[in-house]
């Protein structure tokens, strides 16, 4: 894979590294993802792995695939907010493993040990997408780097 990637477009990940706490990395396009994450997770409480369908939005939280950890030893989840044709095919956690997670992994894999909290710039991610319509990989929407 490249350094690069695209933008997985209209997507709100809120999660945590190593050091530094937890934060929306990508926010959907809003200029206030916490509102549009507050309201779809809403029912969720504290599952560590969860899939819910609110509307035509599928919040999905699961651990760190890799198992990796902050230092402090708790679990790093990833927190998402999902739209678009990827949402409709998500109905189950393992669902979101398969079709979100490769769109993020890689730039979390760069970022998740840095001693801060990433920028848009670290995370690596293209606002250009080459690829043809039908064969993008990402959801529908508007998102941006956060």
């Amino acid at each position: 894979m490249s350094p690069e990637q695209d933008l997985p477009q209209g997507l709100i990940w809120a999660t945590r590294g190593r050091t530094w706490g937890f934060r929306f990395l990508l926010d959907g396009g809003l200029s206030d993802p916490l509102l549009e994450y507050e309201r779809v997770f809403a029912d969720l409480g504290d599952d560590p792995r969860a899939c819910n369908r609110v509307g035509g939005k599928v919040a999905l939280r699961f651990p760190d695939p890799l198992g990796r950890r902050d230092a402090a030893g708790r679990v790093i989840p990833h927190d998402f907010v999902v739209s678009g044709d990827v949402a409709s095919s998500i109905q189950s956690v393992d669902d979101g493993l398969q079709q979100v997670w490769p769109l993020v992994e890689a730039a979390y894999s760069r970022v998740w040990d840095a001693e801060g909290a990433p920028t848009a710039a670290e995370l690596r991610f293209t606002a250009q997408d080459d690829t043809p319509r039908g064969a993008r990989r990402s959801a529908n929407g508007n998102g941006q780097a956060g």
